[in-house]
């Protein structure tokens, strides 16, 4: 994860003023049914719930969805259009767009900041699956995802003090770690990437899932990363084109595998991390969960197309 500077940004700072927000490809992508997930506050819970199995696919099989966003997660505002902004996400790297991961999101789930009030010395990432940030006084606000990221206005044993986009809340010390903004999370081998997934073994995939409500395959792959203090694309295409090519006989837990269809000569469609022994943890597809399976024997074994490795060993951070 890089270091949590904001010179790319201009002085207008934009940063996500709800628990997920979603980027769609078009305003028009968005359907009455995932009023929810457009409103602010956002109900994920309840989005994610009141979808059927033909809903959800067709997220992906209309090109409905791109990514999601976190709480507080900045974006640089291109255009604004009715009640939307077109936006590009700098912490998501991305071929589409040089500057961050392109898309369109309601306005009304972005709210202008100000860039010194984020600009602190050091900042929170969400550890916990779940967390609810609270008023000084206890009072539930609103609960955020596993790797939701805030500057830190105060700290100590037992509690923080975050900046938000709600002004500032409070978060137990043990349910986040807390790290220099100029030197980013501590950067962890490839076994400690496969352990962190493990708690997600059950969680039901959801395309351009972004959080610990739903991930798709790249975005768990971006986001255990993420977790590890590492920056990678976030589509699994980009993530295919950079880190260390891998050998298949050299694979470590940690390792990212890329299927393509026609038995790994065709079209990318698929990442998930090498588990060791020769399985997978990755997240499979829509009215699937994450999954710890075995290789060989499966489709994925005929598609494998690359292994690619973004973590380091100890000796080499």
């Amino acid at each position: 994860m890089t270091n949590q500077t904001f010179e790319q940004f201009p002085n207008e700072l934009w940063v996500t003023a709800v628990q997920v927000a979603t980027v769609w490809t078009e305003p028009a992508s968005a359907r009455e049914i995932d009023e929810p997930g457009l409103s602010n506050p956002t109900n994920m819970d309840k989005w994610i719930d009141s979808l059927t199995y033909e809903l959800n696919v067709a997220l992906c099989d209309e090109n409905r969805v791109q990514t999601q966003l976190l709480y507080g997660e900045p974006v640089i505002i291109t255009e604004k259009k009715d009640d939307w902004a077109h936006v590009v996400i700098p912490s998501q790297p991305s071929e589409k767009d040089e500057r961050g991961y392109p898309g369109w999101v309601p306005l009304n789930q972005l709210k202008k900041v100000n860039k010194q009030d984020w600009a602190q010395e050091y900042f929170a990432a969400v550890t916990d699956d779940k967390a609810s940030l609270l008023t000084d006084s206890g009072e539930k606000v609103i609960k955020v995802s596993y790797m939701t990221v805030l500057p830190v206005a105060s700290q100590n044993d037992d509690k923080l003090e975050l900046v938000t986009p709600d002004g500032p809340l409070y978060l137990p010390a043990s349910a986040a770690t807390v790290f220099l903004a100029k030197g980013g999370l501590p950067k962890r081998d490839g076994s400690q990437l496969v352990k962190d997934g493990e708690q997600y073994v059950g969680l039901d995939y959801f395309w351009g899932g972004m959080s610990s409500f739903g991930y798709d395959c790249s975005g768990f792959a971006y986001n255990i990363h993420k977790a590890n203090g590492y920056k990678i694309p976030r589509d699994a295409g980009d993530q295919s084109r950079s880190g260390e090519k891998v050998p298949y006989d050299k694979l470590q837990p940690g390792d990212l595998l890329f299927f393509a269809y026609e038995e790994g000569k065709g079209k990318l469609h698929h990442v998930g991390f090498y588990y060791g022994d020769g399985r997978m943890i990755h997240s499979p597809q829509t009215g699937k969960g994450i999954e710890i399976i075995e290789l060989e024997g499966t489709k994925y074994e005929k598609e494998l197309c690359a292994a690619i490795r973004y973590w380091q060993k100890a000796e080499e951070k």
